[in-house]
């Protein structure tokens, strides 16, 4: 099978690019011919302000190389992970004029949202929810610029009234939430399939033999890390808490570490660190305040084998399964946060058979062999209905 994928980078190289990267070498491993067209953010930055705003509605130049590299290398589908705002939604146009089928993963909630986050003012926001994101637009929802977001609900807005949505074959949602908040959005089901992320290559299970909580994240508010320290601040040292990452939210961590018993920030980490860290832990702790499409440090923490202690919200709260991987708690509640952590360390028992448990929802579900068979079950279900 040939497939041309396209990715658009954002300014911090992770997450989705990470996604982008290993799904291309996971078809290429197995045989296919896979050619990759990207775009990169940064080139914005020699753009003025109206440029910028000009090829995020519709990037003419994108259009152009789609169009090229289609007809260059002759996939039989192409396969869009992310669009904003460099790419802009013209390559689906393009991938149409040329005849190509579409698949694109909704690896966030752009199409639906100013932000892509479904998250304002520290909560959760679904005021723009299957309706024209004006709203977004008037509280600067995007990068918390007025301007800046008028731009990305102007090419919301644009797209829909294209039909731009409608030319695309197959969408992918990472959970079973996110599908149902497209299909709330008013997205037709029958073009929404699930298909998650995974781990490849296997780093295999840990022991958790050194009984501290992790924490592995971006230090931000949306990310819970406050009620995090709240909460271990209420519990007072009963148990270690090691803090991996960057962020906004940098200083207030490093100052909780300075003043509370057994809290440590460890800053970033390589890969192999991280991985080194969950293979000890005894449990991970995930207090993410919006719906997260698809955390890869849970499908990694599932991969070593540790219990998680998410919050039970969105696609985190369906990826955890509350009692068997781990345990779920109220967002922004630390006194259920601690009592939860508290439960744990009471009850050694139930620990260690969840660390079995994660260990086979992982086998069961994250692997990059089950991956394969989902990605090529939908490919091949669009290319069936090809005249």
């Amino acid at each position: 099978m040939r497939v041309l994928m396209i990715h658009t980078y954002y300014y911090q190289l992770g997450g989705e690019d990470d996604v982008f990267a290993a799904e291309a070498a996971l078809l290429r491993e197995r045989g296919h011919g896979v050619a990759g067209l990207t775009f990169h953010n940064r080139d914005l930055e020699a753009l003025p302000p109206w440029r910028q705003a000009e090829v995020a509605l519709w990037n003419r130049e994108a259009y152009r190389r789609v169009r090229e590299a289609i007809q260059t290398r002759r996939p039989q589908l192409v396969h869009i992970h992310n669009t904003f705002p460099l790419a802009s939604p013209a390559v689906v146009h393009a991938a149409k004029a040329e005849g190509v089928p579409v698949v694109m993963t909704l690896h966030n909630y752009r199409l639906l949202c100013v932000n892509a986050l479904l998250f304002r003012e520290g909560r959760v926001c679904e005021a723009c929810l299957g309706r024209l994101p004006w709203r977004g637009a008037i509280y600067g929802c995007y990068r918390q610029s007025r301007a800046a977001s008028a731009v990305v609900a102007g090419m919301l807005t644009l797209h829909r009234v294209l039909g731009t949505w409608s030319l695309v074959d197959r969408f992918i949602a990472l959970t079973d939430f996110a599908r149902r908040k497209f299909i709330q959005a008013g997205f037709p089901p029958e073009k929404l399939a699930v298909k998650p992320n995974f781990v490849h290559p296997d780093p295999g299970p840990g022991e958790g033999r050194r009984g501290y909580a992790l924490y592995v994240g971006r230090l931000s508010p949306e990310k819970g890390v406050r009620t995090l320290l709240r909460a271990w601040e209420r519990l007072g040292g009963k148990v270690p808490l090691k803090i991996v990452g960057d962020g906004p939210l940098a200083e207030e961590v490093r100052g909780a570490a300075g003043r509370l018993p057994g809290v440590e920030w460890l800053g970033r980490k390589a890969q192999e660190e991280v991985y080194a860290l969950m293979g000890d832990a005894a449990f991970l702790v995930f207090p993410s305040e919006w719906y997260e499409g698809f955390p890869m440090v849970i499908a990694e923490a599932l991969a070593r084998g540790v219990p998680i202690l998410a919050t039970a919200l969105g696609s985190q709260g369906s990826i955890v399964d509350h009692g068997r991987t781990g345990l779920h708690f109220r967002p922004g509640d630390l006194e259920d946060l601690a009592a939860k952590v508290e439960w744990l360390l009471a009850h050694p028992t139930e620990l260690a058979r969840m660390r079995k448990e994660a260990r086979a929802e992982y086998e069961a579900k994250y692997t990059a062999a089950r991956n394969y068979e989902q990605l090529i079950a939908i490919y091949h279900e669009i290319l069936s209905k090809r005249p």
